[in-house]
């Protein structure tokens, strides 16, 4: 997910010539991931593999056009009438749109679904997006059995009112979260929702065979565009990134979800065989060791300050073949609000082997390293494990599939460090709240979130809001300006040490017809519903 940056000057330098061509419809395509994909529940799944396969099941109530930051209605007839206090969002259902299981959509279902991300039972990591509508907050504590700011308005209206005024929220509401589900195949489901899931979408799961593959089949009902023009897509998973190239080669895979292996990288770019199938772009992104203020050592700011001047961030990118640029502050550079004068801290062992010493750690400590399997990240860790050898901190390293590591960081007290590699925190829409709210504010201090840090600062919180309630176009510098004065202060207390911020390339086959917009999507990631094959 990214900016409207300089995407449109990188389509017409990566775009592929077949993609010029009407889509054509009909056919299949086989995309390859070495992780399985761990839940297909909006309200649960949040990271770059599920984003975009979710979206090929369900849809919420607006969207982005194809390739960039600009909403759309997608279930809304259009996009939401405001009032005037800037509070209370009024939106029209699309009529006659059924969910998979042949029942229309109706207001009560987005009442339903939202209200669902706010449950304390769900654990959605999404659960501090909506905290600003009205209610939300007696109903998080029990006060209230329904959330007063959402109200179904007749058949096919939905009214949302908000607290205050929050510049950010359209943005909220098209995110995977406020993905409209059927109440009735939740509770039918139960917690297996998210591997039976069923919704409005492009396409519905057929098969899911646990470790091998999902299977989605074309929805012949589906309401939007013309969409899509697949039959079938499958995601092959537990496919190594390597073996996974070499299929691409023989015509069996045609999309490579991990990207291109580390192993084959520079061999593959500077082949000119290859040239019309790969695709690169800059995201909006921030690839970090995540580390934990409530466990041991890393309590104390002086131990998080000196891991930080601990690691060789130049070395980790040559790891990665240059596939970065050196990230100094937690947002990356084409988020708005980025702040170019972030000094960071700088790399210099000897000055954080001194500061352990000072908060007397001067022998060191033992901690645990947690990491995903998938290369390159077991090797990126080691040599993060080098450069903490060197100031005396003796991390052991815990390589784990990815759903693994997310359910230990998301659990208090249980992962010190975390090597983000592979969910490196990718904007979930343009506006610097995004690297706020879901993983750095107290709101997101919960079990199951992305605040890997376990940080909470009231102050913070307070002055983010404040910043949010900022919606006027006249205030949009100044919004931005706070917020770079509010990332400076958590830099200031070392939750992160932010390594690198990725430059993405994908590779496709010859027959998938794609380009750059399709499968580095600023938001969806892989557009699904938009790709089509050579036949």
């Amino acid at each position: 997910m990214n900016k409207r940056l300089m995407l449109a000057a990188s389509l017409a330098l990566l775009s592929l010539s077949s993609s010029q061509a009407a889509p054509a419809r009909g056919g299949s395509m086989v995309v390859s991931y070495k992780d399985d994909v761990t839940t297909l529940d909006p309200a649960i799944g949040y990271d770059i593999q599920n984003w975009g396969i979710e979206k090929m099941v369900f849809d919420g109530l607006l969207d982005y056009e194809v390739g960039t930051t600009r909403l759309t209605p997608r279930l809304a007839t259009a996009m939401p009438t405001v009032s005037a206090d800037g509070k209370t969002y009024t939106f029209t259902l699309r009529q006659g749109v059924k969910f998979q299981n042949g029942r229309e959509v109706v207001a009560s279902d987005v009442v339903y679904s939202l209200t669902r991300v706010l449950d304390p039972k769900t654990k959605s990591p999404g659960q501090s997006f909506y905290t600003s509508i009205a209610g939300s907050q007696a109903f998080i504590g029990g006060k209230a059995g329904t959330v007063s700011g959402l109200k179904a308005v007749g058949k096919y209206g939905v009214s949302v009112t908000l607290d205050a005024p929050n510049a950010a929220f359209l943005n909220v509401m098209a995110m995977n979260f406020a993905f409209v589900v059927p109440k009735e195949e939740v509770a039918k489901a139960g917690a297996d929702f998210g591997h039976r899931p069923l919704g409005t979408g492009p396409f519905r799961l057929s098969s899911w065979p646990s470790g091998q593959q999902l299977v989605f089949e074309r929805n012949p009902t589906y309401f939007y565009g013309g969409l899509p023009y697949l039959d079938r897509v499958t995601i092959k998973v537990g496919l190594d990134p390597s073996v996974a190239f070499l299929s691409l080669t023989r015509g069996e895979v045609d999309l490579l979800g991990d990207g291109i292996p580390p192993a084959q990288f520079l061999q593959v770019v500077h082949d000119p065989k290859y040239k019309a199938n790969i695709f690169s772009q800059t995201t909006v992104n921030t690839s970090y060791i995540s580390l934990n203020t409530g466990v041991g050592p890393l309590k104390d700011l002086r131990v998080r300050q000196a891991i930080n001047m601990a690691i060789n961030k130049a070395r980790v990118l040559r790891i990665i073949n240059g596939r970065g640029v050196e990230a100094k502050g937690y947002l990356p550079p084409l988020m708005p609000g980025y702040d170019a004068a972030e000094p960071g801290y700088k790399y210099d062992p000897a000055a954080a082997k001194a500061l352990l010493k000072t908060a007397g750690f001067g022998s060191g400590f033992d901690t645990v390293l947690y990491t995903t399997s998938t290369d390159p990240n077991p090797r990126i860790a080691q040599s993060l494990q080098q450069d903490l050898a060197v100031v005396g901190i003796r991390a052991s390293i815990k390589s784990q599939a990815q759903s693994t590591v997310t359910e230990a960081a998301g659990t208090k007290g249980a992962a010190p460090l975390v090597w983000s590699g592979g969910m490196a925190w990718t904007q979930d829409f343009p506006d610097p709240s995004d690297f706020y709210w879901p993983i750095l504010s107290c709101k997101s201090a919960v079990p199951g979130s992305y605040n890997w840090p376990w940080f909470c600062d009231q102050a913070l919180d307070a002055r983010a809001t404040k910043a949010d309630q900022m919606v006027a176009p006249a205030q949009r510098a100044a919004r931005l300006k706070e917020y770079a004065s509010i990332f400076a202060a958590l830099s200031r207390q070392a939750l992160w040490v932010p390594v690198y911020h990725e430059v993405r390339y994908m590779m496709k086959s010859d027959r998938l017809v794609a380009d750059n917009a399709l499968v580095n999507d600023p938001i969806h990631n892989i557009d699904y519903e938009r790709l089509s094959v050579n036949k």
